[in-house]
Protein backbone atom coordinates (compact mmCIF):
# COMPACT_ATOMS: atom_id res chain seq x y z
CA UNK A 1 0.00 0.00 0.00
CA UNK A 2 2.87 2.39 0.80
CA UNK A 3 4.31 1.79 -2.66
CA UNK A 4 0.99 2.64 -4.34
CA UNK A 5 0.74 5.76 -2.20
CA UNK A 6 4.26 6.85 -3.20
CA UNK A 7 3.42 6.36 -6.89
CA UNK A 8 0.17 8.26 -6.47
CA UNK A 9 1.96 11.21 -4.83
CA UNK A 10 4.72 11.07 -7.45
CA UNK A 11 2.19 11.06 -10.30
CA UNK A 12 0.22 13.93 -8.76
CA UNK A 13 3.41 15.95 -8.26
CA UNK A 14 4.64 15.19 -11.77
CA UNK A 15 1.37 16.39 -13.28
CA UNK A 16 1.58 19.61 -11.24
CA UNK A 17 5.20 20.19 -12.29
CA UNK A 18 4.38 19.48 -15.95
CA UNK A 19 1.47 21.92 -15.80
CA UNK A 20 3.64 24.59 -14.21
CA UNK A 21 6.35 24.04 -16.83
CA UNK A 22 3.88 24.25 -19.70
CA UNK A 23 2.38 27.41 -18.26
CA UNK A 24 5.86 28.94 -17.95
CA UNK A 25 6.66 28.04 -21.56
CA UNK A 26 3.42 29.56 -22.89
CA UNK A 27 3.79 32.75 -20.85
CA UNK A 28 7.50 33.02 -21.65
CA UNK A 29 6.85 32.54 -25.36
CA UNK A 30 4.11 35.14 -25.25
CA UNK A 31 6.35 37.69 -23.52
CA UNK A 32 9.17 37.01 -26.00
CA UNK A 33 6.80 37.27 -28.97
CA UNK A 34 5.40 40.54 -27.68
CA UNK A 35 8.89 41.93 -27.08
CA UNK A 36 10.68 40.73 -30.21
CA UNK A 37 7.92 40.67 -32.82
CA UNK A 38 5.34 43.06 -31.32
CA UNK A 39 2.79 40.29 -31.63
CA UNK A 40 1.38 38.22 -28.79
CA UNK A 41 -0.47 34.95 -28.83
CA UNK A 42 -4.20 35.67 -28.46
CA UNK A 43 -4.77 32.50 -26.45
CA UNK A 44 -1.77 32.60 -24.11
CA UNK A 45 -3.49 34.45 -21.26
CA UNK A 46 -6.37 32.01 -21.32
CA UNK A 47 -4.06 28.99 -21.29
CA UNK A 48 -2.09 30.46 -18.38
CA UNK A 49 -5.24 31.28 -16.42
CA UNK A 50 -6.87 27.88 -16.91
CA UNK A 51 -3.62 26.05 -16.23
CA UNK A 52 -3.25 28.00 -12.98
CA UNK A 53 -6.79 27.02 -11.98
CA UNK A 54 -6.03 23.35 -12.63
CA UNK A 55 -2.69 23.60 -10.82
CA UNK A 56 -4.37 25.10 -7.77
CA UNK A 57 -6.84 22.25 -7.46
CA UNK A 58 -4.45 19.45 -8.43
CA UNK A 59 -1.79 20.70 -6.02
CA UNK A 60 -4.10 21.26 -3.07
CA UNK A 61 -4.04 17.59 -2.07
CA UNK A 62 -0.25 17.62 -2.04
CA UNK A 63 -0.32 20.70 0.19
CA UNK A 64 -2.83 18.97 2.46
CA UNK A 65 -0.45 16.04 2.92
CA UNK A 66 2.23 18.36 4.26
CA UNK A 67 -0.07 20.40 6.49
CA UNK A 68 0.60 23.42 4.29
CA UNK A 69 -2.95 24.77 4.36
CA UNK A 70 -3.90 27.32 6.98
CA UNK A 71 -4.51 25.55 10.26
CA UNK A 72 -4.96 26.42 13.90
CA UNK A 73 -2.85 23.73 15.53
CA UNK A 74 -2.58 25.45 18.92
CA UNK A 75 -6.13 24.48 19.89
CA UNK A 76 -5.61 20.75 19.47
CA UNK A 77 -2.08 20.82 20.89
CA UNK A 78 -3.38 22.46 24.06
CA UNK A 79 -5.78 19.57 24.70
CA UNK A 80 -4.90 16.35 26.54
CA UNK A 81 -4.18 13.24 24.42
CA UNK A 82 -7.68 11.73 24.28
CA UNK A 83 -9.28 15.09 23.50
CA UNK A 84 -6.70 15.73 20.76
CA UNK A 85 -7.56 12.39 19.20
CA UNK A 86 -11.30 13.12 19.36
CA UNK A 87 -10.81 16.58 17.89
CA UNK A 88 -8.71 15.14 15.05
CA UNK A 89 -11.46 12.63 14.30
CA UNK A 90 -13.95 15.49 14.18
CA UNK A 91 -11.69 17.48 11.88
CA UNK A 92 -11.24 14.48 9.58
CA UNK A 93 -14.97 13.89 9.37
CA UNK A 94 -15.63 17.56 8.65
CA UNK A 95 -12.93 17.61 5.95
CA UNK A 96 -14.25 14.46 4.28
CA UNK A 97 -17.76 15.90 4.37
CA UNK A 98 -16.66 19.27 3.01
CA UNK A 99 -14.52 17.74 0.26
CA UNK A 100 -17.36 15.41 -0.75
CA UNK A 101 -19.79 18.32 -0.80
CA UNK A 102 -17.37 20.32 -2.97
CA UNK A 103 -17.05 17.43 -5.44
CA UNK A 104 -20.84 17.43 -5.73
CA UNK A 105 -21.02 21.25 -6.06
CA UNK A 106 -18.15 21.20 -8.56
CA UNK A 107 -19.88 18.64 -10.76
CA UNK A 108 -23.10 20.65 -10.61
CA UNK A 109 -21.28 23.89 -11.48
CA UNK A 110 -19.31 22.16 -14.22
CA UNK A 111 -22.53 20.89 -15.79
CA UNK A 112 -24.18 24.30 -15.56
CA UNK A 113 -21.29 25.81 -17.52
CA UNK A 114 -21.32 23.09 -20.20
CA UNK A 115 -22.65 25.37 -22.94
CA UNK A 116 -20.34 28.32 -22.24
CA UNK A 117 -17.13 28.57 -24.30
CA UNK A 118 -13.91 30.45 -23.57
CA UNK A 119 -13.23 33.61 -25.55
CA UNK A 120 -9.99 32.81 -27.36
CA UNK A 121 -9.74 29.02 -27.41
CA UNK A 122 -13.47 28.32 -27.75
CA UNK A 123 -12.88 25.63 -25.14
CA UNK A 124 -16.01 24.37 -23.40
CA UNK A 125 -15.83 25.91 -19.93
CA UNK A 126 -17.01 22.59 -18.55
CA UNK A 127 -13.39 21.40 -18.82
CA UNK A 128 -12.07 24.41 -16.94
CA UNK A 129 -14.58 23.96 -14.13
CA UNK A 130 -13.84 20.22 -14.02
CA UNK A 131 -10.73 21.19 -12.04
CA UNK A 132 -12.88 21.73 -8.95
CA UNK A 133 -14.39 18.24 -8.59
CA UNK A 134 -11.13 16.64 -9.76
CA UNK A 135 -9.11 18.57 -7.19
CA UNK A 136 -11.47 17.86 -4.32
CA UNK A 137 -11.64 14.17 -5.27
CA UNK A 138 -7.84 14.11 -5.12
CA UNK A 139 -7.99 15.82 -1.73
CA UNK A 140 -10.30 13.05 -0.51
CA UNK A 141 -7.78 10.44 -1.65
CA UNK A 142 -4.85 12.28 -0.10
CA UNK A 143 -6.75 12.77 3.15
CA UNK A 144 -7.71 9.09 3.29
CA UNK A 145 -4.08 8.12 2.80
CA UNK A 146 -2.73 10.43 5.51
CA UNK A 147 -5.62 10.01 7.97
CA UNK A 148 -3.91 7.37 10.17
CA UNK A 149 -0.76 9.50 10.44
CA UNK A 150 -2.83 12.61 11.14
CA UNK A 151 -4.79 10.86 13.88
CA UNK A 152 -1.55 9.78 15.56
CA UNK A 153 0.40 13.02 15.40
CA UNK A 154 -1.46 15.77 13.57
CA UNK A 155 0.47 17.44 10.80
CA UNK A 156 3.73 17.46 12.74
CA UNK A 157 6.58 16.31 10.52
CA UNK A 158 7.76 12.97 11.84
CA UNK A 159 10.52 10.69 10.68
CA UNK A 160 7.88 8.48 9.06
CA UNK A 161 6.42 11.45 7.16
CA UNK A 162 9.84 12.65 6.04
CA UNK A 163 10.64 9.22 4.60
CA UNK A 164 7.38 9.26 2.63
Amino acid sequence: MRRIERYFVLLNGTVVIAGLASMAVVVGWNVAARYFWAHSLPWADEVARYTMIWLTFLGSGLALREGAHVAIANAQEALPGAAQYALRWGILLMLFGFFGFMVWVGIDYMNRMAIQKSAALRLPMKWVYAAMPAGFALMILHLALIAPRYLRAGFAVTDEAARG
